[in-house]
């Protein structure tokens, strides 16, 4: 081929790479009918653009987008359509995360919108199956303090009403203060200081038997079918493994912060208006025990961020407990305490020591969903320790009072747990149980949790000693 005729060539596969990266951009799908996650990989078109045309690619990185632009501007404007149309995707999907959040009761699993019918892997229960795994636990059980549960329990919950937040002002109790916002002291509803002896273990793990994933599920675990875990969360040695344990403090700073996202859930017999009859009031008692029963420095938070409606309360809570554990840096527990909303016909109670109790369920959120996987705009660098910590309390629990807990709650989001390593998110029974059996459940509660904290725990992998 002579000289002359390769610019002729030349100039033929230039129109020809022009005509493809054409085609490739009009008829690459629409942003819009596309998630944020697959919208990242259209730089994949500029690349073909750059390897089809060598000037481009030339220009460098910093330099591709506008030279394209400068030659061909209709790419160009295309190419800053889809970033625009990007970034809108990217913030209305967070603005949908926080909405899910504050919305979804845990067991309801009512969902977003765009996970109501999210497949299961087949290791996640169904509610039916669940409450009959859970009524197979606890029913007939009776030993030692332990009792029986309600024979009309079932796990099947509903979503719950729209009642979502907005931010208002709230107090805190600090180490010595008992009294709450109404004036009155936790212990006013005169059941007793709330003292009890540590009981012997009604059972101990045998963990040569629970060694796969599939079997720590069984035992331990409800996961939301909109979510998924896998067995590098959920194994012996990470939920195991780590030691959570704290120093108790010798002066006044706090150690552990309760607070409410929820602060106007309610009970059976609560009183319209008076906040420490609810589950506000319930988290002064525990407060209270493990200030004077156990001596941990606690300040119980009762701001309340749900008051008109449920939305967004935990976004709008979240900077209220970044300021908090910043002019607080001696905390190291934080503990959210709900209670849940179930079934009318549903009730969540056992008996322990002659005394009916709340049954109560520790809850995570995965920052991961099956439709997006991973949730990058709601990072938790603290999920490994957030899983240990639930895990161990409901090892514990499990132990000295089989039946009182319910199976750990796994979802996606993030509900603020990123905010600490020790961070417990606990459903305190249900709308159906009375403010009396909550208080009741507080004190085997504080004790697993001292348990916890003190490094009083026995936990080991070794299948000689399970």
């Amino acid at each position: 081929m002579g000289k002359k005729d390769r610019p002729k060539k030349n100039r033929y596969r230039a129109v020809i790479a022009i005509v493809i990266a054409g085609i490739v951009f009009l008829t690459f799908p629409r942003a819009e009918e596309r998630n944020f996650r697959e919208l990242l990989t259209e730089n994949a078109e500029l690349e073909l653009l750059n390897a089809l045309c060598p000037v481009i690619a030339a220009a460098g990185d910093n330099g591709r987008l506008s030279v394209s632009g400068w030659i061909f501007p209709f790419l160009g404007y295309q190419s800053k359509t889809k970033t625009a149309q990007l970034a809108q995707e990217n913030s209305d999907m967070v603005e949908k995360i926080l909405l899910a959040e504050g919305r979804d009761e845990y067991t309801g699993m009512s969902g977003d919108d765009t996970e109501k019918n999210a497949p299961t892997d087949g290791r996640n229960l169904s509610l039916e199956k669940l409450a009959r795994l859970e009524n197979e636990q606890a029913g007939g059980r009776k030993s030692g303090q332990n009792g029986v549960a309600d024979g009309s329990e079932t796990d099947g919950s509903s979503a719950a009403s729209d009642r979502e937040g907005q931010s208002s002002g709230g107090i805190e109790t600090r180490p010595g203060d008992s009294q709450n916002e109404t004036g009155d002291t936790a212990n006013s509803s005169g059941i007793g200081d709330f003292t009890a002896s540590l009981p012997e273990k009604q059972r101990t793990y045998n963990w040569s038997e629970l060694t796969s994933y599939d079997a720590l599920v069984r035992e331990f675990y409800a996961i939301d079918p909109a979510t998924a875990a896998d067995e590098t969360q959920l194994n012996q040695k990470a939920l195991l493994g780590r030691v959570l344990s704290v120093q108790k403090r010798t002066d006044d700073q706090p150690q552990i912060l309760i607070y409410h996202t929820h602060s106007q859930e309610t009970f059976a017999d609560s009183i319209p208006g008076n906040a420490q009859t609810g589950i506000m009031g319930v988290g002064e008692v525990l407060a209270e025990i493990l200030r004077k029963q156990y001596g941990y420095n606690v300040m119980h938070h009762m701001g309340q961020y749900d008051v008109e409606k449920r939305d967004y309360a935990y976004s709008n809570s979240l900077p209220a407990l970044e300021a908090i554990l910043k002019e607080n840096p001696s905390i190291e527990v934080v503990i959210d305490l709900h209670r849940d909303e179930v079934a009318e016909g549903t009730r969540l109670v056992t008996e322990i020591g002659g005394k009916k109790m709340a049954r109560f369920m520790f809850f995570n959120g995965l920052s991961r969903t099956r439709r997006l996987g991973d949730i990058d705009s709601l990072p938790n660098k603290n999920i490994a320790d957030n899983l240990a910590f639930s895990f161990q309390m409901q090892v514990l629990c499990n132990e000295y009072y089989p039946g009182l807990t319910r199976r750990i709650y796994l979802k996606g989001y993030r509900y603020n747990m990123h905010l600490k390593q020790r961070y417990l998110l606990i459903e305190m029974g249900a709308q159906t149980n009375t403010y009396e059996e909550c208080m009741n459940s507080c004190v085997p509660l504080a004790q697993m949790l001292d348990l916890e904290l003190s490094g009083k725990t026995d936990f080991t992998l070794d299948p000689e000693k399970g």
